[in-house]
């Protein structure tokens, strides 16, 4: 179960690597890297096509984030995302966000197997504070709803 905890501890640091950051600025991945850095996020760009993007050192692959790299958002093609978690896995990764699309069975059970905390079928807009624009408003229906992450007491 995909806890309010959980969501939370992913983001405390404000320290993640995300790959799928686009070179289109129009694309989710780059649209999330700029909307992230701007909320002061510090992100470790992967886009295994540059060098640099978006006036950042961008990482070809997982295997070359630096060790500081403790959590990871996936926001790639459907396509990739199992092979993402796999390189994760190996680079001792243990916290994954895939974001909402880019999920897969496959690639939840490779997390599961590898035992990395994962979250899925959540969108990072509506936990990264400050929660903005439509998100804000799309968190407070699912909150109404009831379908929000709960918070998990100790004990």
């Amino acid at each position: 179960m995909i806890t309010l905890n959980l969501i939370e501890k992913f983001l405390e640091p404000k320290k993640l690597a995300i790959a799928g950051v686009s070179r289109d600025s129009k694309k989710f991945g780059a649209v999330v890297f700029n909307d992230l850095k701007k909320k002061g996020f510090e992100i470790y760009p992967i886009n295994p096509n540059v060098d640099e993007i978006y006036g950042e050192k961008c990482y070809r692959s997982v295997d070359e984030l630096p060790t500081d790299a403790e959590r990871l958002f996936i926001a790639t093609p459907k396509k990739e995302t199992a092979e993402v978690i796999k390189k994760a896995a190996e680079k001792g990764i243990k916290m994954i966000w895939i974001q909402l699309s880019a999920d897969t069975p496959e690639a939840i059970e490779i997390a599961a197997e590898k035992n990395i905390e994962l979250i899925y079928k959540k969108c990072i807009y509506m936990f990264a504070e400050p929660v903005e624009s439509v998100h804000k408003f799309h968190r407070f229906c699912v909150k109404l709803f009831g379908s929000y992450p709960k918070i998990e007491k100790a004990g």
